[in-house]
């Protein structure tokens, strides 16, 4: 491979990468605003605690965050096992769930800032650290990307590697 052929491959790789950024971010967003909202709510309207908030509303951003991945942002991905990616997407969301609430708890309970403004600061700094870890763990390990073919492969051959790796994904659940 030429460097110029290694150089738009990588070119290729990046514009995607950055489309996939993109569009993890407008999923992500949704998810922060309702994220937001619901703990604004169990906040001052149920009168929880802020953890718990936390945890509530975080659980339902990851409901509706999982749509937005699953059948917008990474539709073309391999979905063979369903069960495992729920599974692993619900074990990274909720890795992700206990940095957010371990930061926001950090600054309640070690430094002291209770107001709802300051709360609400910190669960954006614990938010921007389980972002990147959840950006991660998704891409690399929850919505896999399917193998790459050769260009050459005919469509029946495409068609058979593709039900070959189904049939074995099926075989490991």
């Amino acid at each position: 491979m030429t460097t110029t052929a290694a150089n738009l491959s990588l070119a290729g790789r990046l514009r995607g990468l950055s489309s996939e950024v993109v569009k993890f971010g407008i999923v992500g967003l949704s998810g922060v605003a309702i994220n937001f909202l619901v703990f604004w709510a169990c906040i001052n309207g149920l009168g929880l605690a802020s953890l718990r908030s936390n945890v509530v509303a975080t659980l339902v951003a990851i409901a509706t965050n999982y749509l937005g991945y699953r059948y917008w942002l990474y539709r073309d991905r391999d979905a063979a096992s369903r069960k495992r990616e729920i599974t692993l997407f619900l074990l990274f969301s909720g890795a992700g769930m206990l940095i957010e609430t371990g930061v926001l708890g950090f600054s309640v309970y070690v430094l002291g800032l209770t107001s709802h403004f300051e709360q609400l600061a910190a669960k954006v700094a614990g938010l921007a650290v389980g972002t990147v870890f959840r950006f991660i763990s998704y891409r690399t390990w929850v919505f896999k990307a399917l193998p790459d073919l050769p260009a050459d492969t005919g469509l029946a051959a495409q068609a058979e590697l593709m039900l070959a790796e189904e049939s074995r994904l099926a075989k490991a659940e």
